[in-house]
């Protein structure tokens, strides 16, 4: 096996698509002769005409010098026929995701490469041990997946089927790093890390509009404002399209034995079936208008023209509470059975607060102080709540300059709902050893551009938090869907780092 960083190491890469164009375009900017296969007529001209397009572009913006420009391409490199490929090092496949078409492309190369020669797959959803299985030498063959567009995304997963070699897979990552990417090293599994670590933002929050408890609009500011994700889930959705996660979504959840943590909602099948597929069809979870660009929605924020709260009583103690509301300007008083009562629960909803402290239920206002409040606060409250009391509570935050989102009755409100079942999913991967903790949070932040990794957003709660929303998630809904893992209970019980090796 020639070592990657040898001046004539040779990179083959099998379909000229838009990943195809993007892994040639790193490879040939990583210094290495790269030989693009495409046997469509036409597409190796127009693949070498947008290389050569896309880097002109980074001289022109200073990102890159004329010289390096031009030494990239010509590195580049067409052929027509497998058979191009003999001199490879390594060969990247990057067809469309069709098991037998990558089954039968395997075979061909392997037949006109050396047996030194490794042989990776792109694919973002079939088994690498499916694809190996067809193959004579299975120790060669592994996944090497980027994420579009390659040129700015700088994560590549390093898949090990299971007779993936080691000096394989550290080969490869070496080659992603000689390609300016940053490599994680991931087990063959369904959806492999960031397409599993992804789908808790989207279901949970899926679920969150299914049960009434919210609008996709609040939703997304509550998760932007309150959690600084870039993009709500339902923006997120709209950008990549329905037609996109909802299949996704389904190949994940039957791939791990249709575990209920994994499912999505009829909501995101009907929208699919719509064929309302987000921006690329002017509608999704939202319009969309000319250029792709957001038609006006739905205010997240809650109006009111309610005289401000000066006073509340506080369901039971909680200093968190007490200086939020010093903060504000409100006094904290003894009740006396007229002013609004205040709580901050962690996982709990209106209702059970209620009844666990004996408070009335029609004046309690829930406040979620488990995020960043500085600019939007979440407040709920249970059925059949005094309307009353829970606008003076909004009329007083929204006066200290802040936004209120008002939602219905929840476990968690949205924020803590949503969170705790994205760090849920990232300790059941580490649970399971899909790849290491600092690698899952690596690749969550560079796939997904997640504010923090899902083992951090579990510190960030604090363990004893996390698991105690999940838990009152799972008593309250009944629902096997919230069940905290065995790895995440053991660190919260003992009180030690969540990604404390086992």
């Amino acid at each position: 096996m020639k070592a990657i960083d040898a001046a004539d190491y040779t990179v083959g890469v099998v379909g000229a698509g838009a990943m195809g164009q993007g892994i040639a375009q790193v490879s040939a900017q990583g210094g290495m002769r790269t030989i693009i296969l495409d046997v469509k007529p036409g597409a190796a001209e127009a693949a070498k005409a947008t290389i050569a397009g896309r880097l002109d572009r980074l001289v022109e913006k200073g990102r890159m010098s004329d010289t390096a420009a031009a030494a990239a391409k010509d590195c580049l490199e067409f052929v027509e026929e497998v058979s191009g490929l003999a001199d490879c090092d390594t060969v990247v496949e990057a067809v469309f995701e069709d098991l037998d078409v990558k089954r039968s492309l395997f075979q061909q190369i392997e037949a006109v490469v050396s047996d030194d020669c490794i042989i990776a797959s792109n694919t973002s959803s079939i088994p690498i041990a499916s694809i190996a299985r067809a193959c004579r030498v299975k120790g060669r063959i592994a996944g090497l997946h980027f994420f579009n567009p390659v040129p700015i995304m700088k994560l590549v997963e390093v898949i090990r089927g299971p007779e993936t070699e080691d000096a394989v897979a550290a080969a490869l990552s070496e080659l992603g790093k000689r390609m300016t990417r940053i490599p994680v090293t991931v087990k063959d599994a369904p959806g492999f890390l960031v397409n599993l670590g992804g789908r808790a933002f989207t279901t949970e929050g899926l679920r969150i509009v299914h049960d009434n408890v919210a609008t996709p609009a609040q939703v997304d500011a509550i998760m932007r404002d309150c959690r600084h994700f870039r993009m709500g889930p339902f923006e997120l959705m709209d950008l990549t399209g329905i037609d996109v996660n909802f299949p996704v979504s389904l190949i994940v959840y039957d791939g791990y034995m249709q575990d209920p943590r994994l499912k999505t909602s009829p909501i995101h099948k009907a929208l699919h079936d719509a064929g309302r597929l987000g921006r690329k069809t002017g509608a999704g979870w939202f319009e969309y208008g000319e250029g792709g660009k957001p038609v006006q929605a739905e205010s997240a924020d809650h109006e009111t023209d309610a005289a401000p709260a000066r006073q509340v009583a506080l369901a039971e103690d909680d200093m968190a509470l007490a200086s939020f509301c010093a903060e504000i300007g409100l006094t904290v008083v003894a009740d006396d059975g007229a002013c609004p009562v205040l709580a901050a629960p962690v996982g709990e909803d209106a209702t059970t607060v209620a009844v666990r402290t004996g408070v009335d239920h029609r004046r309690l206002v829930a406040l979620d102080l488990l995020c960043d409040t500085t600019t939007r606060v979440t407040i709920m409250t249970a059925p059949g709540a005094d309307a009353a009391a829970r606008d003076s509570v909004a009329a007083a935050i929204a006066a200290a300059g802040r936004k209120v989102t008002a939602i219905k009755d929840s476990p968690g409100f949205v924020s803590q709902r949503i969170s705790a079942m994205v760090a849920n999913l990232g300790t059941f991967m580490a649970e399971i050893g899909l790849a290491t903790p600092d690698d899952i949070d690596l690749a969550m932040k560079l796939g997904l551009n997640y504010p923090m990794g899902p083992l951090e957003l579990s510190s960030d709660l604090g363990l004893k938090n996390h698991a105690k929303i999940l838990e009152q998630l799972q008593s309250i809904t009944g629902e096997d869907r919230y069940r905290p893992t065995t790895w995440l209970r053991r660190r919260a019980i003992l009180d030690i780092p969540v990604d404390t090796p086992a």
